[in-house]
Protein backbone atom coordinates (compact mmCIF):
# COMPACT_ATOMS: atom_id res chain seq x y z
CA UNK A 1 0.00 0.00 0.00
CA UNK A 2 1.32 3.44 -0.95
CA UNK A 3 1.70 6.07 1.78
CA UNK A 4 1.84 9.83 1.37
CA UNK A 5 4.76 11.44 3.16
CA UNK A 6 5.21 15.20 3.44
CA UNK A 7 8.84 16.35 3.39
CA UNK A 8 8.73 19.67 5.25
CA UNK A 9 11.86 21.38 3.90
CA UNK A 10 11.11 20.29 0.34
CA UNK A 11 7.56 21.63 0.57
CA UNK A 12 6.28 18.46 -1.12
CA UNK A 13 4.37 15.29 -0.43
CA UNK A 14 5.61 12.12 -2.09
CA UNK A 15 4.17 8.66 -2.57
CA UNK A 16 6.16 5.97 -0.76
CA UNK A 17 5.51 2.42 -1.95
CA UNK A 18 5.12 -0.42 0.50
CA UNK A 19 8.45 -1.56 1.93
CA UNK A 20 10.36 1.48 0.60
CA UNK A 21 12.19 3.82 2.97
CA UNK A 22 11.44 7.52 3.11
CA UNK A 23 14.97 8.37 2.00
CA UNK A 24 14.91 6.11 -1.06
CA UNK A 25 11.53 7.49 -2.13
CA UNK A 26 12.68 11.09 -1.62
CA UNK A 27 15.89 10.61 -3.60
CA UNK A 28 13.95 8.93 -6.40
CA UNK A 29 11.79 12.06 -6.56
CA UNK A 30 14.86 14.27 -6.89
CA UNK A 31 14.68 15.69 -3.36
CA UNK A 32 18.12 16.56 -1.98
CA UNK A 33 17.50 14.81 1.33
CA UNK A 34 20.60 14.91 3.55
CA UNK A 35 22.11 11.44 3.81
CA UNK A 36 25.35 9.53 3.98
CA UNK A 37 25.67 5.78 4.41
CA UNK A 38 22.05 4.84 3.54
CA UNK A 39 22.39 1.92 5.95
CA UNK A 40 21.50 3.30 9.37
CA UNK A 41 25.08 3.78 10.53
CA UNK A 42 26.01 7.45 10.19
CA UNK A 43 22.99 9.49 11.29
CA UNK A 44 23.25 12.01 8.44
CA UNK A 45 19.57 11.52 7.52
CA UNK A 46 18.30 11.91 11.10
CA UNK A 47 14.86 13.49 10.98
CA UNK A 48 11.91 14.38 13.17
CA UNK A 49 8.73 12.39 12.68
CA UNK A 50 6.23 15.23 12.84
CA UNK A 51 3.18 13.08 12.19
CA UNK A 52 2.35 9.46 11.42
CA UNK A 53 4.09 6.18 12.12
CA UNK A 54 7.06 4.35 10.63
CA UNK A 55 8.79 1.02 11.02
CA UNK A 56 12.49 1.50 11.74
CA UNK A 57 14.72 -1.13 10.16
CA UNK A 58 17.94 -2.29 11.81
CA UNK A 59 20.34 0.56 12.55
CA UNK A 60 23.29 1.52 14.73
CA UNK A 61 22.49 2.90 18.17
CA UNK A 62 25.23 5.45 17.56
CA UNK A 63 23.35 6.78 14.54
CA UNK A 64 20.07 6.90 16.46
CA UNK A 65 20.01 6.29 20.20
CA UNK A 66 17.02 4.98 22.17
CA UNK A 67 16.75 8.41 23.78
CA UNK A 68 16.51 10.09 20.39
CA UNK A 69 13.86 7.61 19.26
CA UNK A 70 11.86 8.42 22.39
CA UNK A 71 12.06 12.10 21.37
CA UNK A 72 10.45 11.33 18.00
CA UNK A 73 13.57 11.17 15.85
CA UNK A 74 14.03 8.66 13.04
CA UNK A 75 16.55 7.76 10.35
CA UNK A 76 15.01 8.39 6.94
CA UNK A 77 17.18 5.65 5.40
CA UNK A 78 15.69 3.06 7.76
CA UNK A 79 12.14 4.44 8.10
CA UNK A 80 9.38 2.60 6.23
CA UNK A 81 6.08 4.48 6.68
CA UNK A 82 3.16 2.42 7.97
CA UNK A 83 0.73 5.37 7.76
CA UNK A 84 0.67 8.68 5.95
CA UNK A 85 3.32 10.81 7.61
CA UNK A 86 5.20 14.09 7.78
CA UNK A 87 8.94 14.35 8.40
CA UNK A 88 11.49 17.14 8.72
CA UNK A 89 15.20 16.54 8.52
CA UNK A 90 17.29 18.11 11.25
CA UNK A 91 18.84 21.44 10.43
CA UNK A 92 22.58 21.35 9.81
CA UNK A 93 25.28 23.94 10.24
CA UNK A 94 25.26 24.69 6.51
CA UNK A 95 22.81 24.57 3.68
CA UNK A 96 23.29 21.60 1.35
CA UNK A 97 25.67 22.32 -1.55
CA UNK A 98 23.85 23.78 -4.52
CA UNK A 99 25.66 21.81 -7.22
CA UNK A 100 23.09 20.41 -9.66
CA UNK A 101 23.07 16.70 -10.32
CA UNK A 102 24.24 15.93 -13.83
CA UNK A 103 24.64 13.01 -16.20
CA UNK A 104 27.88 12.97 -18.16
CA UNK A 105 29.96 10.66 -20.28
CA UNK A 106 33.59 10.31 -19.30
CA UNK A 107 36.40 8.49 -21.01
CA UNK A 108 39.25 6.83 -19.22
CA UNK A 109 42.24 9.12 -19.62
CA UNK A 110 44.52 7.14 -17.32
CA UNK A 111 44.38 4.06 -15.13
CA UNK A 112 47.07 2.83 -12.75
CA UNK A 113 47.63 0.51 -9.82
CA UNK A 114 47.70 2.19 -6.42
CA UNK A 115 48.01 -1.10 -4.50
CA UNK A 116 47.58 -4.78 -5.29
CA UNK A 117 43.78 -4.34 -5.23
CA UNK A 118 43.10 -0.59 -5.73
CA UNK A 119 43.26 1.11 -9.11
CA UNK A 120 43.21 4.86 -9.67
CA UNK A 121 40.90 5.63 -12.58
CA UNK A 122 40.86 9.08 -14.16
CA UNK A 123 37.90 10.13 -16.31
CA UNK A 124 37.86 13.10 -18.68
CA UNK A 125 34.33 14.31 -19.43
CA UNK A 126 33.31 14.85 -23.04
CA UNK A 127 31.82 18.02 -24.45
CA UNK A 128 30.62 19.38 -21.12
CA UNK A 129 31.60 21.83 -18.43
CA UNK A 130 33.62 20.38 -15.57
CA UNK A 131 31.59 18.69 -12.85
CA UNK A 132 31.06 20.75 -9.71
CA UNK A 133 30.62 19.04 -6.37
CA UNK A 134 31.42 19.37 -2.69
CA UNK A 135 34.59 17.60 -1.54
CA UNK A 136 33.61 14.23 -0.10
CA UNK A 137 30.67 13.58 -2.42
CA UNK A 138 30.42 10.60 -4.76
CA UNK A 139 29.33 9.68 -8.29
CA UNK A 140 27.36 6.79 -9.75
CA UNK A 141 29.47 5.16 -12.46
CA UNK A 142 28.33 2.72 -15.13
CA UNK A 143 30.83 0.80 -17.23
CA UNK A 144 29.85 -1.26 -20.28
CA UNK A 145 28.73 -4.72 -19.26
CA UNK A 146 28.61 -3.94 -15.53
CA UNK A 147 26.05 -2.72 -13.01
CA UNK A 148 26.23 0.87 -11.79
CA UNK A 149 28.23 1.48 -8.61
CA UNK A 150 28.94 4.46 -6.37
CA UNK A 151 32.51 5.74 -6.03
CA UNK A 152 33.79 8.87 -4.31
CA UNK A 153 35.60 11.60 -6.18
CA UNK A 154 39.22 11.98 -5.09
CA UNK A 155 39.82 15.02 -7.29
CA UNK A 156 38.97 18.68 -6.82
CA UNK A 157 35.63 20.12 -7.86
CA UNK A 158 35.80 21.64 -11.34
CA UNK A 159 38.93 19.72 -12.33
CA UNK A 160 38.98 18.65 -16.01
CA UNK A 161 39.62 15.06 -14.96
CA UNK A 162 37.72 13.14 -12.28
CA UNK A 163 39.73 10.73 -10.12
CA UNK A 164 38.34 7.56 -8.50
CA UNK A 165 39.99 4.88 -6.34
CA UNK A 166 38.36 1.52 -7.10
CA UNK A 167 39.13 -1.52 -4.99
CA UNK A 168 38.67 -4.96 -6.52
CA UNK A 169 36.25 -6.82 -4.26
CA UNK A 170 36.32 -10.64 -4.28
CA UNK A 171 33.20 -11.67 -6.18
CA UNK A 172 32.42 -8.08 -7.14
CA UNK A 173 31.39 -8.10 -10.80
CA UNK A 174 31.73 -4.37 -11.39
CA UNK A 175 35.05 -3.85 -9.61
CA UNK A 176 36.45 -6.97 -11.30
CA UNK A 177 35.49 -5.58 -14.71
CA UNK A 178 37.19 -2.28 -13.88
CA UNK A 179 40.38 -4.05 -12.82
CA UNK A 180 40.51 -6.62 -15.58
CA UNK A 181 39.03 -4.96 -18.64
CA UNK A 182 38.77 -1.17 -18.35
CA UNK A 183 41.22 0.54 -20.69
CA UNK A 184 42.16 4.12 -21.64
CA UNK A 185 39.58 5.50 -24.03
CA UNK A 186 36.70 3.40 -22.68
CA UNK A 187 33.48 5.33 -21.97
CA UNK A 188 31.99 5.49 -18.48
CA UNK A 189 28.58 7.01 -17.68
CA UNK A 190 28.68 9.41 -14.73
CA UNK A 191 25.80 10.67 -12.60
CA UNK A 192 26.78 13.07 -9.83
CA UNK A 193 27.03 14.49 -7.26
CA UNK A 194 25.53 12.49 -4.41
CA UNK A 195 26.16 12.35 -0.67
CA UNK A 196 26.14 14.53 2.42
CA UNK A 197 29.52 13.57 3.96
CA UNK A 198 31.11 16.64 2.39
CA UNK A 199 33.49 19.29 3.75
CA UNK A 200 31.81 22.01 5.81
CA UNK A 201 33.95 25.01 4.88
CA UNK A 202 32.28 27.32 7.43
CA UNK A 203 33.49 25.14 10.31
CA UNK A 204 36.30 26.83 12.23
CA UNK A 205 37.21 24.07 14.70
CA UNK A 206 39.65 21.18 14.33
CA UNK A 207 39.07 18.49 11.69
CA UNK A 208 39.50 14.73 12.04
CA UNK A 209 39.67 12.55 8.93
CA UNK A 210 39.71 8.75 9.14
CA UNK A 211 40.11 6.66 5.99
CA UNK A 212 40.12 2.92 5.57
CA UNK A 213 41.41 1.40 2.31
CA UNK A 214 39.94 3.12 -0.75
CA UNK A 215 38.08 5.40 1.65
CA UNK A 216 41.16 7.55 1.20
CA UNK A 217 39.53 8.90 -2.00
CA UNK A 218 36.95 11.25 -0.42
CA UNK A 219 39.35 12.09 2.42
CA UNK A 220 41.92 13.21 -0.17
CA UNK A 221 39.32 15.48 -1.76
CA UNK A 222 38.28 16.89 1.63
CA UNK A 223 41.82 17.60 2.80
CA UNK A 224 42.90 19.21 -0.46
CA UNK A 225 39.73 21.33 -0.60
CA UNK A 226 40.21 22.47 3.00
CA UNK A 227 43.78 23.53 2.29
CA UNK A 228 42.78 25.28 -0.94
CA UNK A 229 40.05 27.16 0.94
CA UNK A 230 42.63 28.48 3.38
CA UNK A 231 41.26 26.60 6.40
CA UNK A 232 44.00 26.95 9.03
CA UNK A 233 42.64 24.84 11.89
CA UNK A 234 44.33 21.55 12.80
CA UNK A 235 43.58 18.73 10.34
CA UNK A 236 44.40 15.24 11.61
CA UNK A 237 44.35 12.53 8.92
CA UNK A 238 44.47 8.85 9.92
CA UNK A 239 44.79 6.18 7.23
CA UNK A 240 44.05 2.60 8.21
CA UNK A 241 45.25 -0.35 6.14
CA UNK A 242 46.02 -4.02 6.72
CA UNK A 243 49.69 -4.14 5.72
CA UNK A 244 52.33 -2.07 3.96
CA UNK A 245 51.21 -3.32 0.55
CA UNK A 246 47.79 -1.73 1.23
CA UNK A 247 49.20 1.77 1.76
CA UNK A 248 49.15 4.29 -1.08
CA UNK A 249 49.54 8.03 -1.63
CA UNK A 250 51.64 8.16 1.52
CA UNK A 251 54.27 10.41 -0.07
CA UNK A 252 51.51 12.72 -1.32
CA UNK A 253 50.02 13.21 2.13
CA UNK A 254 53.42 13.50 3.79
CA UNK A 255 54.29 16.28 1.34
CA UNK A 256 51.05 18.07 2.20
CA UNK A 257 51.87 17.77 5.90
CA UNK A 258 55.33 19.26 5.34
CA UNK A 259 53.86 22.16 3.37
CA UNK A 260 51.03 22.80 5.84
CA UNK A 261 52.15 22.45 9.47
CA UNK A 262 48.56 22.48 10.77
CA UNK A 263 47.99 19.12 9.05
CA UNK A 264 49.20 15.73 10.25
CA UNK A 265 49.10 12.34 8.51
CA UNK A 266 49.20 9.04 10.40
CA UNK A 267 49.14 5.64 8.65
CA UNK A 268 48.12 2.75 10.91
CA UNK A 269 48.51 -0.93 9.97
CA UNK A 270 46.23 -3.53 11.53
CA UNK A 271 48.07 -6.68 10.40
CA UNK A 272 51.68 -5.61 9.92
CA UNK A 273 54.29 -7.84 11.56
CA UNK A 274 57.01 -6.24 13.57
CA UNK A 275 59.23 -4.47 12.84
CA UNK A 276 57.55 -1.70 10.82
CA UNK A 277 58.04 2.04 10.70
CA UNK A 278 54.28 2.59 10.87
CA UNK A 279 51.97 2.47 13.83
CA UNK A 280 50.30 -0.88 14.42
CA UNK A 281 46.76 -1.75 15.46
CA UNK A 282 43.32 -0.52 14.51
CA UNK A 283 43.19 2.98 13.10
CA UNK A 284 40.28 3.88 15.39
CA UNK A 285 42.30 2.76 18.43
CA UNK A 286 45.07 5.12 17.34
CA UNK A 287 42.56 7.96 17.15
CA UNK A 288 41.19 7.11 20.59
CA UNK A 289 44.73 7.06 22.01
CA UNK A 290 45.77 10.38 20.48
CA UNK A 291 42.64 12.52 20.82
CA UNK A 292 40.90 12.76 24.16
CA UNK A 293 38.38 15.55 23.52
CA UNK A 294 36.54 15.94 20.20
CA UNK A 295 34.02 18.53 21.36
CA UNK A 296 33.84 21.23 18.68
CA UNK A 297 35.53 19.08 16.03
CA UNK A 298 34.25 17.90 12.66
CA UNK A 299 34.93 14.28 11.74
CA UNK A 300 34.91 12.86 8.22
CA UNK A 301 35.07 9.07 8.07
CA UNK A 302 35.20 6.85 4.97
CA UNK A 303 35.79 3.14 4.81
CA UNK A 304 34.35 -0.28 5.62
CA UNK A 305 31.32 -0.60 7.93
CA UNK A 306 33.22 -1.99 10.95
CA UNK A 307 35.69 0.89 10.88
CA UNK A 308 32.94 3.49 10.54
CA UNK A 309 31.02 1.88 13.40
CA UNK A 310 34.10 2.02 15.63
CA UNK A 311 34.70 5.65 14.68
CA UNK A 312 31.11 6.54 15.56
CA UNK A 313 31.51 4.86 18.94
CA UNK A 314 34.79 6.62 19.72
CA UNK A 315 33.40 9.95 18.61
CA UNK A 316 30.46 9.60 20.98
CA UNK A 317 32.76 8.72 23.90
CA UNK A 318 35.10 11.62 23.12
CA UNK A 319 32.34 14.24 23.07
CA UNK A 320 31.83 14.62 19.32
CA UNK A 321 28.30 15.82 18.55
CA UNK A 322 26.37 13.45 16.31
CA UNK A 323 25.78 16.25 13.80
CA UNK A 324 29.54 16.75 13.54
CA UNK A 325 30.18 13.17 12.37
CA UNK A 326 30.03 12.81 8.58
CA UNK A 327 30.42 9.20 7.49
CA UNK A 328 30.68 7.49 4.13
CA UNK A 329 30.37 3.72 4.42
CA UNK A 330 32.11 1.67 1.72
CA UNK A 331 30.21 -1.56 1.23
CA UNK A 332 31.98 -4.58 -0.24
CA UNK A 333 29.38 -5.48 -2.95
CA UNK A 334 30.92 -2.75 -5.08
Amino acid sequence: MTRQVEIRQAGRSIAVAQGVTILDAALAEGIAYPHGCRSGRCGACKSRLVQGQVELLEHSRFALSPEEKAQGLILACRAVPTTDACVAWLGGDEDPPAHPRRQLIGRVSAISDATHDIRIVQLATEGADALRFAAGQYARLTCAGAAERDYSMASRSGAPVLEFHIREVPGGATSARVHQFLQPGDPVAIEAPFGSAYLREQHAGPILCIAGGSGLAPIKAIVEAAIAAGMQQPIHVYFGARGERDLYLVAHFQALARQHPHMSFTPVLSEAPEPTRWRRGLVTDAVAHDLQDLDGWKAYVAGPPAMVEAALRIGAVRGLRSQDMHADVFFTPQ
